[in-house]
């Protein structure tokens, strides 16, 4: 029987999920000695809740079940990450053996608080060297100092969708590829009408719109969120006010913070038929894979195309990086069945078949080297873009931290502040920001 190493406990504040982790696991569950052999079944807790994403999954579960027929996998989909850490709390038998989260930015919490057990014994148990299974940038959301508490499965990566007829009608020939040809091209594509609004805009560069939390187009200049003792530096890096810049080019480039936000107001809801891209009231657009999706599901009335974000000129030569982020797996401290949970978490993450046949079910991105390279991947060229940020060495996703989401957070609510001008001097502005990323930092840690 081997016992494993548990990790300093921590109460921390889940600041996207509203709760707090408190409280050690349990050091006498830590312990993997249940035959995996032995009929069983297992609680697997997710968030999925479409039917196309629920069928996929329980296609996945009926795949695993038929290669285990002593494991019997009883799913329950659309879980929160607050009713699975609630759970994961109290323990005993009405706690998940295996979890889901779409949450990536709370991974370190999950792992220092021990409620997500360290999976790095079990992948050394089967054999899986995790750095020749999945690309870095993945495994690097997937845990948090040292602890591998979480898996990939599948992930998203963000580029931009463009308006090709938009394109054509500006006489702009390809998307732009640096941020001086995004401002550039982005004032060409604008259209304002009589009345002094819009009737299309080429970039919406307001932070509070769909998916434009200010951490996405940050990704594009490669920051460094804190340094190796842990303390944030966002204020002494030159890409942290170059992105500030840029956004206010943007802005400026289009009309204005104030006639641009007026406008943004008026659009419909994200995933509705009156999305702003899809009704042609934006050329360019930050949105992740699955938008292809849904634009061909809704018949989009115009030519559309995908491409990496544009970067800064003088990193030209990263040209094809992203925003990476995505849903983790793994197993609940509590788990009496931990071998047999490792199974399933074994079968979803690595086993190439499967995360090729979910990835194209939900057209999500895969999550391995060899998945990504998988002939059988869905070949729609659009989809193929998306393919390639994951890959590419510059793709960035976000630190984790003891704070969980909290950090980005305060990222959000200063970028608010920002880029409606509220901020007169941007360099206090983000010292004072730093220092209050510090004292979250610390108060988790207390």
């Amino acid at each position: 029987m081997k016992r494993w190493r548990m990790r300093t406990c921590v109460s921390a504040a889940l600041a996207t999920a509203g709760l707090l982790l408190s409280g050690c696991a349990n050091p006498g569950v830590g312990s993997a000695d249940d035959d995996v052999t032995a009929p069983v079944t297992l609680k697997f807790w997710h968030g999925w809740s479409s039917p196309g994403e629920v069928k996929a999954i329980n296609d996945s579960v009926a795949r695993f079940e038929k290669l285990h027929p002593n494991i019997h996998v009883q799913a329950t989909g659309n879980v929160t990450d607050a009713t699975i850490n609630q759970a994961l709390r109290a323990g005993g038998d009405s706690a998940p053996d295996v979890i889901t989260s779409f949450t990536t930015n709370n991974v370190g919490q999950y792992c220092e608080s021990g409620m997500w057990a360290d999976l790095d014994p079990f992948l050394h148990k089967s054999g899986v060297d995790k750095t020749k299974v999945f690309p870095k940038s993945l495994l690097q959301y997937t845990s948090f100092e040292g602890n591998q508490c979480a898996l990939p499965l599948l992930a998203d990566a963000f580029g931009m969708y463009y308006n090709k007829d938009a394109f054509r009608e500006a006489g702009i020939a390809r998307p732009p590829r640096t941020m001086s040809e995004f401002v550039v091209d982005a004032k060409k594509l604008t259209v304002r009408s009589g009345k002094g609004s819009y009737e299309r805009v080429g970039f919406m560069p307001n932070f509070r719109l769909y998916q434009n939390s200010p951490d996405r187009l940050f990704s594009q200049w490669g920051p460094t969120y804190f340094d190796k003792e842990g303390h944030s530096v966002l204020a002494g890096q030159k890409a942290t006010t170059d992105f500030y810049r840029v956004a206010g080019q943007l802005a400026d480039a289009q009309g204005g913070y104030g006639a641009l936000e007026k406008f943004r107001t008026s659009f419909g809801d994200e995933s509705s038929a009156q999305n702003a891209f899809l009704t042609g009231k934006l050329a360019m657009h930050l949105d992740g894979e699955w938008r292809g999706l849904m634009l061909n599901e809704a018949k989009a009335g115009f030519d559309w195309g995908v491409a990496p974000l544009p970067v800064p000129d003088e990193q030209a030569d990263t040209y094809g990086r992203g925003y990476l982020t995505g849903t983790v797996t793994g197993i609940g401290h509590s788990s009496k069945h931990q071998n047999a949970a490792w199974e399933l978490v074994k079968f979803l993450t690595t086993d190439t078949r499967q995360v090729v046949d979910f990835a194209n079910a939900i057209h999500n991105v895969p999550s391995t080297y060899a998945a990504l390279k998988s002939p059988d991947l869905d070949a729609d060229p659009t989809f193929k873009t998306f393919i390639d940020i994951a890959q590419n060495k510059y793709s960035q996703a976000m630190p984790q931290s003891t704070t969980g989401g909290m950090y980005i957070t305060s990222l959000q609510d200063f970028s608010y502040s920002a880029e409606a001008g509220r901020i007169p001097d941007l360099h206090k502005g983000l010292r004072e920001l730093d220092a209050q990323i510090d004292a979250d930092t610390l108060q988790s840690k207390s």
